[in-house]
């Protein structure tokens, strides 16, 4: 990747043995740690920066914002922060980070508080190497073997849960978490502590603030506008926004909408053309969804050439961590359609409710199931035990169903390449992730952590931002909408609303992608898209961090070994 840190936990020999010290912008060593960050915005205020003194090292890697006292020498001010504190200096780094600490023997590494940026690891070598890009950290394994329950989840779920990675021996960093030479642990940052305010108030507030403390950003900037309601709130309170780019056909609703949002608030709009290029996953899109992931959600990733910008804005999670995705609301049958309510469900059953936040598309993983079983439930089964066994993990955070299901969707969120690539190809702000806004969503009830409350805070900012409706949500009411949407689709003459995104059925279909992608492999090609793209990413990436070849038909048939055995082998 353009953009990386890794270090090892040992001397400079010890890290020299993996990577070259040319390939990183700064290198921070000691006798118990060795870290190098490779970073475009080195040294620019709110972007990475290192420092070495008397009393040790620090560097902070991506996105982060101290506060006033720090705002000069950031990696100084955190390395005395956790003189004073250990760990909780953490706390008051506000940001999208990885930040490494070396003090008196003592060394560490830590997440934001919602892993915005994985750190992977892994002991295999014999001493514990770190960083950023799992393929790195990959390539130091030296037998590396595929975990069958990491392979089922990313097939049917598009994200592997947890703390997992697709290698026995490769790991992740936890939520909230933080890495030490012999210990992986969790912090308390994200904790749920309701608290009484006037919750549309705050959140337009905190919303202003995070959005001034990343205004700064230098060079052109940009913004990946669509219609709805999260990134035209960037769009109306970014003046310095030269230029939007919507990924769509010229002629789609979402496109004309988002043009029209772009001409209202008088920035140049671009319309990057649905090709090949929005579903074709190549290499660089491949590494960037780190293994865990799909690369599906990297709408933008092959019109790196049509993008004229050297900041880009986005606004990724607003609707996960501000508006309540996640929630399980009461819902109303209506015409045979199932409409959602504001009122929340008064005791969801937490696997249920998380289905659909995820790729989990129940009759397409039938499909992909049948290649592999006479079963008609294996799939559905699978992926309910397995989120059944990982949502445990979230209620030491929390004592609430409706909390836990956020911090869920939260922790093990799939979209999260989607900022991957930006960042590594352009100075990108994570908004969504700033510590007042996390503050907010921890502090808010979910019955007023909604859509309405949302838009209560977004008219507070500009009044105007309503002038051009999202093309499926015709009115405020979610229940008008939806009773709209179920009408055109059943009238005659009458056109329905659009997806916000191309079909990818037709995209895939149109450019050939299965004699492409899996040419020697035909028994793939009766599999729903999504899902063979999934399996090329799996394949991809292993690729690209083993010497050896893993074969995609055998990680369709992952579940067909009766031994038990929780691995895959590789091809010579």
């Amino acid at each position: 990747m353009n953009k990386e840190i890794f270090g090892v936990f040992g001397d400079r020999n010890e890290f020299e043995q993996f990577r070259s010290v040319r390939e990183f912008d700064d290198i921070v060593t000691s006798d118990v740690a060795t870290v190098g960050i490779r970073d475009t915005g080195l040294g620019i205020p709110g972007r990475s920066a290192s420092y070495s003194g008397e009393n040790g090292s620090c560097i902070i890697w991506g996105e982060a914002y101290p506060n006033k006292r720090g705002w000069s020498e950031p990696a100084r001010w955190l390395l005395e922060q956790y003189i004073e504190k250990g760990k909780d200096a953490i706390k008051a780094l506000n940001g999208s980070y990885l930040a490494f600490i070396v003090h008196e023997g003592d060394t560490v590494v830590l997440t934001d508080p919602i892993r915005s940026w994985e750190c992977f690891y892994t002991d295999d070598p014999g001493v514990r190497v770190f960083g950023s890009d799992a393929a790195e950290v990959a390539k130091t394994i030296d037998d590396p073997t595929m975990r069958k329950q990491s392979v089922g989840e990313f097939l049917h779920m598009g994200v592997i849960l947890g703390n997992k990675t697709l290698f026995h021996e490769l790991h992740r960093t936890s939520f909230d978490g933080y890495l030490t030479p012999d210990e992986a642990g969790d912090l308390d940052r994200f904790i749920y502590n309701e608290q009484d305010m006037d919750y549309p108030s705050e959140l337009a507030d905190r919303m202003q603030r995070a959005i001034r403390r990343r205004s700064r950003q230098p060079g052109k900037k940009g913004l990946l506008l669509s219609a709805g309601y999260d990134s035209r709130t960037l769009l109306s309170q970014f003046p310095e926004i030269e230029h939007c780019y919507t990924v769509g056909k010229p002629e789609a609703q979402e496109v004309k909408v988002a043009r029209r949002l772009a001409k209202q608030y008088g920035v140049d709009h671009t319309t990057l053309v649905t090709n090949d290029r929005y579903i074709m996953p190549g290499e660089q899109k491949v590494r960037d969804t780190n293994g865990i992931k799909e690369s599906i959600h990297i709408h933008h990733a092959g019109y790196n050439n049509d993008i004229e910008v050297d900041t880009m804005y986005h606004g990724l999670l607003f609707d996960t961590l501000l508006r309540g995705f996640g929630h399980k609301r009461s819902e109303l049958k209506m015409f045979g359609k199932t409409l959602p309510l504001k009122r929340m469900e008064i005791d969801p059953d937490p696997t249920e409710a998380s289905l659909d936040n995820f790729g989990y598309m129940p009759d397409k993983s039938r499909v992909v199931a049948e290649q592999y079983t006479d079963d008609l439930d294996a799939a559905g089964n699978f992926v309910r035990d397995a989120i059944a066994s990982e949502f445990d993990r979230c209620w030491s955070r929390t004592d609430s169903v409706q909390n836990a299901l956020s911090l869920f969707s939260i922790s093990n969120q799939p979209t999260i390449p989607f900022r991957t690539h930006l960042a590594d190809n352009y100075l990108e702000s994570f908004i969504a992730a700033d510590t007042e806004l996390l503050d907010w969503h921890l502090q808010t009830p979910p019955k007023y952590r909604n859509t309405a409350t949302f838009i209560r805070a977004i008219r507070q900012l500009d009044e105007d931002l309503f002038r051009h409706r999202p093309p499926d949500r015709p009115y405020m009411s979610t229940v008008l909408s939806e009773v709209e949407r179920f009408a055109r689709r059943k009238l005659p003459f009458i056109k329905g609303f659009e997806p916000a995104w191309p079909d990818r059925q037709q995209v895939y279909d149109r450019y050939n992608l299965d004699q492409r992608l899996f040419p020697q492999h035909e028994s793939i090609h009766n599999l729903p898209p999504r899902h063979k793209l999934r399996i090329n990413d799996m394949v991809g990436w292993v690729a690209q961090c083993s010497k050896t070849v893993v074969n995609p038909t055998d990680v369709l048939y992952l579940q067909m070994d009766a031994s038990g055995a929780d691995e895959i082998s590789f091809e010579s």
